[in-house]
């Protein structure tokens, strides 16, 4: 059985689905994605006794946009106002990419509303640029600020659209001035300190040809995270789980009924 429909939480009206009856799981997309992608691994969970929570992030598939740009924290402190709209005090939770970003603060500050956690190629670590992009970086940013000095504003804001579509992301070029700032708030926040305090049990699981988040990512969050186990796709590449559906559900069933 899947539920359909619209709920407005802290004023942004976003789209949700409830699949299934049983124990709950709040179930998070990546970047750029929506609940559709999330349905084929929510249904194999129904057949099992589990009831799916999906919903588009604001900004995402039918929601709407918040009014102000985000951050990685706000995306996570909506995710809580969604549990308390629909009164559960505690989920089990699956994250992709960005919801794994969000999975991370959510398993290390409110544990006490997440029971286990399974992040899919999870995002949250930052990496280093290569150092020609670091140079090419430092000198926009130089231009940019020297022009805001003198008054150029206009000048400035120009370099700025410029360098955007010249440089930016694919993401960052196809999404609205509010959510190519919360695209920066988001990538430039490491949450490597928050993986180190993460206290649920968390099982990782990832592909060996995931280019957007590498293998190392994973390997890195497994040794930092105090009780995880990661568990390789082979073949998969930024969407194991949608790569392995019937794998990663039954891998999820036994995280969430083990004791």
């Amino acid at each position: 059985m899947v539920q359909s429909g619209e709920v407005t939480i802290n004023g942004i009206r976003i789209r949700e689905n409830i699949v299934g009856d049983g124990a709950p799981v709040l179930m998070v997309h990546g970047w750029g994605a929506s609940i559709e992608l999330l349905e084929p691994l929510a249904l194999r969970l129904s057949r099992i006794g589990y009831q799916c929570h999906l919903f588009d992030l604001p900004g995402f598939g039918e929601s709407d946009e918040p009014s102000e740009p985000f951050s990685i924290f706000d995306y996570a402190a909506f995710c809580l106002a969604y549990l308390d709209h629909r009164e559960m005090s505690s989920v089990n939770f699956f994250g992709h990419s960005l919801g794994g970003r969000i999975g991370l603060i959510l398993g290390s500050d409110h544990s006490d509303r997440i029971g286990k956690l399974v992040l899919s190629n999870s995002a949250g670590l930052k990496t280093e640029a290569a150092l020609h992009t670091r140079l090419r970086l430092s000198a926009y940013k130089s231009v940019r600020r020297s022009l805001e000095t003198v008054g150029a504003k206009s000048a400035a804001d120009s370099l700025h659209n410029i360098y955007g579509r010249r440089f930016g992301s694919d993401d960052y070029q196809k999404a609205s001035p509010v959510m190519r700032q919360t695209l920066i708030n988001v990538v430039n926040q490491d949450l490597l300190d928050y993986a180190k305090r993460v206290s649920v049990p968390t099982i990782l699981i990832w592909g060996d040809e995931d280019q957007e988040t590498p293998l190392w990512m994973g390997q890195k969050l497994e040794a930092f995270i105090p009780d995880a186990a990661l568990i390789l796709h082979e073949g998969a590449g930024h969407y194991a789980y949608l790569d392995f559906p019937d794998e990663t559900a039954r891998i999820m069933d036994a995280l969430y009924r083990s004791p």
